[in-house]
């Protein structure tokens, strides 16, 4: 059985959702006050129907990392993600102020809340530190699904962006810009550091930071003990199956230490263009759990909920 939801919307700032007593997600899209961490909206806090707070928010070793956000790291020489930026082997990361672009929120298409299912339609433009405007975006949010019996929710979170300048957008990474095994960019998680060394799995039997790091599996997901309390929580990030068409293939990046993370990238290992006028698109489920969930229960959780 779901459970309802209340919904509260401070107009220019925030939409919260509260489910079973818990506020289980804020959704931010006021401007961040730091440029040099990619002004973008984001998700901070995620929360378990039990009230375990599941991100971080501008933890000290990396000020830009804030909670759920959509990100590019590497785009036609602007950094979307936020601090030093990663130009070559030789230079490593630098401090590139007028590298770092930002994520306006132009307004909502759609805010529609019914029972157990709250849907956010968002407009956004994609600005080059300069003011260019790289990209229009059109974003959902849907979350639905809250089951006290289950100890789970889930977020859906889709992109589709459509290149606004007149010659093509480049997406890269680190990895592609020299750096190995730091494929990151595309919606990223930070975890609070309770998740440091938590347990990683993955479909296909994948297990660990080793083995997922860079590679592909439909899902992935991320547990912890919490300090303080004697109880578990579980991310799992899943992919839409419509994905597997998507202009370019995705790979996992993930980090159990020292800062428990995940990105879905969608150029770890190699750039791709977007031409003029053309768009893209991607869809995400992310699972917020009490527990701490195997492959077998991830699995079927996932079967029995379709897209």
């Amino acid at each position: 059985m779901s459970d309802p939801i209340r919904v509260t919307h401070i107009h220019g700032e925030q939409i919260s959702v509260e489910a079973a007593g818990v506020e289980v997600l804020r959704y931010v899209y006021r401007p961040d006050p730091v440029a040099f961490e990619s002004r973008k909206p984001y998700a901070h806090p995620l929360r378990t129907l039990a009230g375990r707070t599941v991100t971080a928010y501008r933890p000290n070793d990396h000020r830009w990392h804030k909670g759920l956000q959509m990100t590019a790291s590497h785009l036609s020489g602007q950094n979307f993600w936020g601090g030093n930026s990663y130009l070559s082997p030789e230079q490593g990361y630098v401090e590139v102020p007028e590298r770092i672009g930002s994520m306006r929120h132009d307004g909502f298409e759609a805010i529609e809340a019914e029972g157990d299912r709250l849907r956010i339609g968002e407009r956004l433009s994609w600005l080059a530190n300069s003011g260019e405007h790289y990209a229009d975006e059109r974003r959902e949010l849907v979350l639905h699904s809250f089951d006290q019996a289950e100890g789970a929710w889930v977020l859906d979170w889709s992109i589709h962006l459509t290149n606004a300048r007149t010659e093509p957008l480049r997406f890269g990474s680190p990895t592609t810009a020299g750096r190995e095994m730091a494929g990151y960019t595309g919606l990223h998680w930070r975890g609070p550091r309770d998740f440091t060394d938590g347990t990683v799995l993955a479909g296909g039997g994948l297990t660990g930071e080793p083995q997922t790091m860079g590679r592909q599996a439909p899902w992935l997901s991320f547990s912890t003990l919490h300090d303080e309390v004697d109880a578990s929580s579980t991310l799992v990030f899943a992919h839409a199956p419509e994905n597997a068409e998507a202009i370019h293939e995705s790979h996992w990046f993930v980090r159990e230490q020292p800062t428990p993370t995940v990105a879905i990238s969608w150029a770890f290992h190699e750039e791709f263009e977007l031409p003029p006028g053309e768009s893209f698109a991607y869809r995400y489920r992310i699972v917020v759990a009490d527990g701490a969930w195997d492959a077998e229960r991830t699995e079927a959780y996932l079967k029995g909920l379709p897209w």
